[in-house]
């Protein structure tokens, strides 16, 4: 199912205001809970649409994942430009990430995970990174025709990755932010 990346050059176009009726970052921060003290990891960050504003509201350093280097260089500009400075940013993919065992209090992957190739490594990894407690949330572009995103045959629809979710040992809440972008909630299931 893995689609084709980002186009990194296309990065000023994820700020476009009108993003913002699309995805709202404080309905994403609301479903996120954040406190204070949350270990974050941003998986997919891109220019840090989500990590800037998570980065403020956290009191640790975020960690900030990205496959492409021209991303984190632009997160890391747009990071110096509104003086923050609690982001620590990382070059890997999905299917390689390196957090301890049960160390990530909340994890966001914003329309990233249509592009992994590998799904259920990435599941099984973050299933063992989070706190028992913890909370994954996961923002895509539902499999419905829309003027912006991905075409549809890269599209991952909510249904199929809440089943998928569900096979790999994750409890789920699912609803849509636009029709064309869902989210998922997503806790380990303390029944396994």
């Amino acid at each position: 199912m893995a689609g084709h990346l980002f186009e990194h050059h296309k990065a000023s176009k994820l700020l476009d205001p009108k993003r913002q009726a699309i995805v709202p970052v404080d309905k994403a921060l609301e479903l996120l809970q954040l406190k204070p003290h949350d270990i974050v990891a941003d998986l997919g960050c891109g220019n840090g649409y989500l990590t800037l504003p998570i980065a403020r509201k956290v009191e640790t350093k975020v960690q900030a994942v990205d496959l492409q280097q021209e991303m984190l260089e632009y997160l890391k500009h747009r990071a110096a430009e509104e003086d923050i400075d609690n982001i620590v940013c990382v070059k890997s993919s999905l299917e390689y990430l390196s957090f301890n065992k049960e160390t990530l209090d909340k994890v966001v992957s914003a329309f990233v995970l249509h592009e992994v190739p590998d799904l259920i490594k990435v599941f099984q990894d973050l299933h063992d990174m989070l706190k028992e407690d913890g909370i994954w949330l996961i923002l895509d572009w539902e499999a419905v025709e829309s003027e912006v995103g991905p075409p549809m045959e890269e599209r991952l629809a909510s249904e199929e990755l809440d089943r998928q979710l569900h096979s790999a040992g994750f409890i789920t809440s699912v609803g849509h932010l636009h029709p064309s972008v869902y989210y998922i909630v997503v806790r380990k299931n303390p029944c396994l």
